[in-house]
């Protein structure tokens, strides 16, 4: 086989499998730990938050630094200091946890650039979305399994399994990054001068008033942000809530979530919209899911786990479809000029909304209960359907 489906893009599709697995095992693990170990939601939210807004921080940094040194050198120093956050998580307990989630923020930010920066180099045009879409279905796979294996750990009672699987996971990422190859040769790449890389940063900070400027920009960057909060939300409480469903699962409920977000991204990715035209039914339908599942979650408490395992089903849908409908508007409608610039600002408005998922929606759930929490994000989600309908939009 050749192009997008070779050995060497084989290879790299297992180390995102690999890499992304330590994070499907550690988002039910550290809720978990917190939990027993007596933590407000409030300190779980911000250990959880930790990760994506480090990782949003430091994407601009990511790709001036790979654009000088080329994404597989860039890709084995990253790969060093994951292992090191890794085999924190197995040495340490819940108080250090948020040392290892900030080395995990800067890891995934290099990470996630580098292999996409990679791929794209690498391939020819027409093997490129092909390469970034089985790079995005790889790093989901993990999210299937994963939760119920953290839970099986978490049921051993023996904080040693976790701290062995830690361990494996950053020596078996560590093996086959340091052996990954692409079929261009880009680590040869020229250092550039330092006002050069420092430019992609520089201008991504000067940048942010497009948020406010631009409307389609603006509209949907709130949707993002606004959205993934609810994403995070999820994330971060579900496998504590679940607790209180009769018959709720939290592994089996993260599981029908990644499981949705899979199949949805193939069977589904002919009927996202690529014709540069905003479609409000589409988006308010999508948002309609999100707002039903953050709704029967809310109910689940008192109806059932019904409720519960159908809005794992709504919440995967919508996270499948959102993203990418309003990442392949924008890159029709933004000024071709500031493009990649414009859009890396959206995409840190999603890495911002999910950490916040944790971060604002622990004290909420500190000073109500999860139940209310979950009924305020679908309140959220029912204003986003209104804010997607607005036809027109004048912005400051």
């Amino acid at each position: 086989m050749k192009g997008a489906l070779s050995w060497p893009f084989l290879r790299l599709y297992i180390l995102v499998l690999l890499y992304f697995s330590a994070n499907a095992i550690l988002n039910v693990i550290i809720p978990l730990q917190g939990d027993e170990r007596g933590a407000s939601n409030t300190t779980i939210g911000l250990v959880m938050g930790a990760y994506l807004f480090t990782t949003m921080f430091f994407r601009p940094w990511a790709g001036s630094m790979i654009a000088r040194y080329g994404p597989i050198r860039i890709l084995r120093v990253i790969l060093v200091t994951n292992g090191i956050a890794l085999i924190l998580y197995a040495v340490t307990d819940f108080n250090a946890y948020v040392i290892a989630r900030i080395l995990q923020g800067v890891s995934t930010a290099f990470f996630s650039m580098a292999l996409q920066i990679g791929i794209i180099d690498a391939l020819p045009e027409k093997e490129r979305s092909q390469g970034i879409s089985l790079y995005s279905l790889f790093s989901y796979i993990p999210g299937i399994v994963g939760p119920l294996f953290a839970l099986m750990l978490w049921e051993t009672g023996d904080d040693r399994y976790f701290g062995a699987v830690m361990i494996s996971i950053a020596l078996l990422t560590g093996i086959v990054g340091y052996t990954a190859r692409m079929t261009k040769d880009t680590t040869s790449a020229k250092p550039q001068v330092k006002d050069q890389v420092m430019e992609p940063r520089t201008r991504m900070l000067g940048s942010f008033h497009h948020l406010f400027t631009n409307p389609h920009l603006f509209k949907c960057s709130v949707l993002m942000l606004v959205a993934s909060v609810v994403f995070g939300s999820f994330a971060t409480f579900i496998p504590l809530y679940s607790d209180q469903i009769t018959y709720g699962n939290a592994a089996v409920f993260l599981m029908i979530q990644a499981a949705t977000v899979v199949v949805s991204r193939l069977v589904l990715r002919k009927k996202i919209p690529s014709d540069g035209k905003w479609h409000p039914m589409f988006i308010a339908g999508t948002l309609l899911l999100l707002t039903l599942a953050a709704l029967f979650v809310s109910l689940s408490v008192t109806i059932g786990a019904v409720l519960f395992y159908i809005s794992a089903l709504f919440i995967g849908i919508a996270q499948a479809i959102l993203y990418p409908t309003l990442t392949t508007y924008l890159t029709f409608v933004l000024p071709e000029a500031h493009r990649n610039m414009l859009v890396g600002l959206f995409i840190a408005t999603a890495d911002l909304g999910v950490s916040l998922g944790g971060v604002v929606m622990g004290p909420v759930a500190d000073v109500s209960s999860y139940s209310l929490m979950y009924m305020i994000c679908a309140g959220l989600g029912a204003a986003l359907i209104v804010f997607a309908s607005i036809k027109r939009l004048r912005t400051a």
